[in-house]
């Protein structure tokens, strides 16, 4: 009839076009849109090297964990009790703060209320009306106390990249030991020794040695990267690197990756950049290097292909390169230090790197995921709507739904992190981290292999979800049509 649109007639093939099933499980080698982007406008593709191009395995966190462990007890003299512990993988996950006056770990949302359940002190949880005493009788931590634009407040610290891994472990196993031995202990200096410790691993060059001595042991997806740069140089796109890394390292994990030749790939590559200030400070001029890595003395009037530049920023190389707005796409694992920036005030597009993802979508395409998500969707849209019904029994009814619910929803944290979580999300808001994940990228994936399940003239379309006035009423049903799963009048049979 006129004014609707129909599946049937005039349109018989759209049916076809519609696979079986439409709801199919999520791929974790895709690449997610929060922006609509078409790579065909990019002519020029950045990258960022750790964790970017350069993808490590978990081991590396063993090794940074006890290192700066025992830095901690030889030079900065800690008990020699601290050498009993080690890393303990999958206790911490990315995007958490530390509150550095109340030793407390903790996930939080993007509303800035505390995720209860997954505050940490040390390695034991803290009962949920302790953090709300803490907290002066609320969830909410105000803004002021949150953070600066870097993730760095005055009290609390938010760990947003994946070297920071190790490093909240190793102050949840700090703290354990002296709260564990009565030991009293000052939150500022226990905080900012274990911070130098963490950063004398990176600065002395030891974690560099130890990726060099074996890199098939610590690199991921190498073939790939050469695969993925090969094919945008292949297609006339423009490649460039700005790294905080030293040339030597970057160096021998390129030719590891991508082969002897690989600066032959790149236009321009510029190692120790000391990002975020290359974004933001003008101050720092750009050095050259030679093949060895010996600094050269001449001031720089051009960027030149194949040379190697070090420190400089972003203003400089703008003016020299006439690279700007949104045929630049660049891609980084760090939040604020790559991407915030280039996206807010260069107009440069950004591509996340989220490693974590790909764990995170197999838990999400499993069975036991699914249903737990549509029966807490089922039971919330129960609970909203029997809430109108006073009577004794129907508030009995609600308050072991309400029970259950609860139940369900720390069933569904604990599929991802029993500690945490999930990195995106708390029970059902955005985290934190995921906030400034839409804010600050406009596309993100696992890894930058993602690329190659794409034409280089992809446009990816972010999907329009529903704001909450737009939802329908029974947005839960929808739900548990969609998850294949039998509807509500159907689903008290299912328990």
């Amino acid at each position: 009839t006129q004014g609707h649109f129909s599946l049937t007639s005039p349109f018989p093939f759209l049916l076809d076009l519609l696979p079986p099933g439409v709801c199919n499980l999520l791929n974790p080698a895709a690449i997610y849109a929060n922006n609509e982007i078409s790579l065909g406008d990019v002519e020029i593709y950045g990258f960022d090297y750790d964790y970017t191009l350069a993808q490590y395995s978990n081991l590396l966190h063993s090794m940074i964990f006890n290192t700066a462990r025992d830095i901690l007890i030889e030079q900065f003299k800690y008990p020699e009790g601290l050498g009993k512990y080690d890393y303990i993988p999958g206790f911490a996950i990315r995007g958490l703060h530390y509150d550095v006056q109340k030793s407390l770990l903790m996930k939080i949302d993007a509303f800035h209320y505390v995720q209860l359940g997954t505050a940490y002190r040390g390695l034991k949880p803290v009962p949920d009306e302790e953090v709300i005493e803490l907290y002066g009788g609320t969830q909410h931590i105000p803004l002021y106390q949150m953070s600066d634009f870097y993730g760095k407040g005055p009290s609390l610290k938010q760990f947003m990249d994946i070297f920071s891994l190790p490093e909240m472990t190793l102050l949840s196993s700090v703290i354990d030991y002296f709260i564990t031995h009565g030991i009293e202990f000052d939150q500022v200096h226990l905080y900012k020794d274990i911070s130098d410790a963490i950063r004398d691993v990176h600065v002395k060059g030891v974690m560099y040695k130890w990726i060099e001595k074996d890199m098939e042991q610590y690199i991921l997806h190498g073939d790939e990267i050469y695969a993925v740069l090969n094919r945008l140089v292949n297609h006339k796109k423009k490649l460039f690197l700005i790294t905080n890394s030293p040339f030597s390292f970057v160096d021998k994990g390129m030719k590891h990756m991508v082969g002897k030749n690989w600066r032959d790939l790149f236009d321009m590559v510029i190692v120790q950049a000391d990002k975020p200030n290359f974004f933001t400070d003008r101050r720092k001029p750009f050095r050259k290097l030679d093949d060895k890595g010996s600094l050269q003395w001449d001031k720089i009037n051009q960027l030149e292909k194949g040379k190697i530049y070090k420190e400089g920023n972003l203003f400089d190389f703008l003016r020299l390169t006439g690279w700007r707005g949104s045929k630049v796409l660049y891609f980084g694992d760090h939040l604020y230090s790559d991407l915030a920036d280039l996206m807010l005030r260069h107009g440069w597009r950004t591509g996340a790197i989220v490693p974590e993802l790909e764990t995170e979508i197999r838990i999400i395409n499993t069975e036991q995921y699914m249903h737990s998500l549509t029966w807490q969707q089922a039971l919330t849209g129960l609970l909203e709507r029997m809430q109108m019904y006073q009577d004794a029994e129907s508030k009995q009814v609600l308050l072991e739904w309400m029970k259950e619910r609860q139940e369900i929803r720390s069933l569904t944290k604990n599929l991802f992190n029993p500690q945490f979580g999930s990195i995106f999300r708390t029970f059902h808001n955005p985290t934190y981290f995921s906030r400034r994940l839409v804010r600050f990228s406009d596309i993100y994936m696992a890894s930058i292999s993602c690329l190659l399940n794409y034409d280089v003239n992809f446009t990816f379309y972010p999907r329009r979800t529903p704001l909450q006035h737009e939802a329908p009423l029974w947005m839960d049903q929808l739900c548990t049509g969609c998850m294949k799963t039998p509807f509500l009048e159907e689903m008290v049979h299912i328990r």
